[in-house]
């Protein structure tokens, strides 16, 4: 299984997304693809997806059980620590820093 959230995506990709997968709420995509459709399906976001962002995640066997991948610009950033993939939070626009 395979999951796509996309955010600020264009319509033409919103659309495009929607004749693949499953849209279950508004940018949030599902669908049961091999890994070529799903990295074929990646690309196209990856290519269409502006100045919006967008993360993609899928069933591997891991201790995890699941991978992910990023693009765009967001405040989560995935980060990898002992083996595992988590998500770092960049500081938001205009929060004073700490002395």
């Amino acid at each position: 299984m395979m999951v796509i959230v996309v955010e600020n995506a264009p319509p033409n990709l919103r659309g495009r997304l929607a004749a693949w997968l499953l849209e279950i709420r508004a940018g949030v995509y599902i669908g049961t693809y091999s890994t070529r459709t799903r990295e074929r399906i990646w690309e196209q976001v990856a290519s269409g997806i502006g100045e919006g962002d967008a993360v993609l995640a899928w069933q591997v066997p891991n201790d995890q059980g699941f991978d992910f991948e990023t693009i765009g610009q967001n405040r989560r950033i995935p980060v990898e620590f002992d083996g595992l993939k988590l998500v770092s939070f960049l500081p938001a626009c205009g929060t004073p820093k700490a002395k």
